[in-house]
């Protein structure tokens, strides 16, 4: 069961007053910015291995790939914790829909290095809390990670926004930032390889290596990665999974993309000219983690029995910098 808390609010908001977009940074743990930014309990947010643990995985330099994403939820959905071997377990309540992720570790700008496109074909990376039935991508070029929201798109939300000025793509050797898990690679399956962790949206601290048991009610937030075998012994990505934002309307506990026709091959560099000449200082704040109070079905609006605070789960963008909100 989810525990539904007052509503929180990242206690920079003073800061992103002044210049809202480029004042968007996210806690990644080293995966797409840098380790200082993150409260990590390791030295760089990278954790050694254990004797008998296999190699960390490596990214080709380059590769396409395109993904089933599962969307699991409902009153059981702490039951079927990713990752999945394939669809989630029988019993588990899901959707299914489609996208595709685009990596260039070669790509070189004035942002920096490595260009990144995950797309998502009619439902929209269910991690914000809003409706997500509509299409959107995800384009990072250097440490610039900009949004293009596509048809079906909330009226305020605009075409395009800076999601964040220091998200780059993640490094060819990321998964040395998540820890290894046993459990999630039996799940997985011969071969697999798992790493995931619950973080303290809290505190930002980790609070569990693996996806289960399920961390949701104590305001935890998974992030996780498997990798499996193939037949030719190669060990390639096989999902990554992660918590979406639990509650209505994206009432997405569970999320995982499991990756289907992945292929080493170079993106055409027309990929990149969607946004490659824009200046990001000029394109306003997504709002995705914090949407407008106006907008239709945001929980924001969501009231606690017996309170007039509003009411919403944590999220990615609150990891660490949670503040109470005074209720008037």
């Amino acid at each position: 069961m989810i525990t539904i808390r007052p509503l929180l609010i990242l206690s920079g908001v003073g800061m992103m007053m002044a210049n809202p977009a480029m004042a968007q940074v996210y806690q990644t743990y080293g995966t797409h910015n840098p380790a200082d930014v993150s409260p990590c309990q390791t030295p760089n947010c990278v954790y050694p291995r254990a004797p008998g643990n296999p190699p960390n995985p490596l990214w080709p330099v380059y590769w396409q790939s395109n993904w089933t994403m599962y969307r699991v939820y409902g009153p059981d959905a702490s039951k079927y914790p990713p990752p999945y071997a394939g669809k989630p377990p029988q019993g588990a309540t899901y959707q299914t829909s489609y996208g595709a992720t685009l990596y260039d570790s070669t790509w070189r700008g004035k942002s920096g290095e490595g260009a990144m496109e995950e797309r998502y074909d009619q439902y929209c990376l269910p991690i914000f809390p809003l409706d997500n039935h509509f299409s959107c991508k995800f384009i990072s070029l250097g440490d610039t990670a900009y949004f293009v929201a596509g048809e079906g798109r909330p009226t305020w939300m605009p075409k395009l926004c800076l999601f964040s000025p220091l998200n780059h793509p993640p490094r060819r050797d990321f998964v040395s930032h998540l820890p290894y898990s046993a459990a999630d690679s039996a799940r997985i399956g011969p071969g697999g390889q798992g790493y995931s962790f619950w973080v303290s949206a809290q505190n930002g601290y980790v609070m569990q290596v693996g996806a289960s048991p399920d961390r949701t009610a104590d305001g935890g937030i998974l992030f996780g990665y498997g990798f499996q075998a193939n037949v030719k012994g190669e060990v390639m990505p096989q999902s990554f999974y992660f918590s979406g934002y639990p509650l209505a309307p994206a009432n997405a506990p569970f999320v995982s993309q499991n990756y289907t026709s992945f292929a080493a091959t170079q993106p055409s560099p027309d990929i990149w000219a969607e946004v490659s000449g824009i200046d990001p200082t000029t394109l306003p704040a997504c709002q995705l983690f914090d949407p407008p109070e106006t907008a239709g079905g945001s929980t924001n609006a969501a009231l606690k029995a017996g309170s007039s605070a509003p009411v919403r789960a944590p999220t990615w963008g609150d990891i660490g910098r949670w503040k109470v909100r005074t209720a008037p």
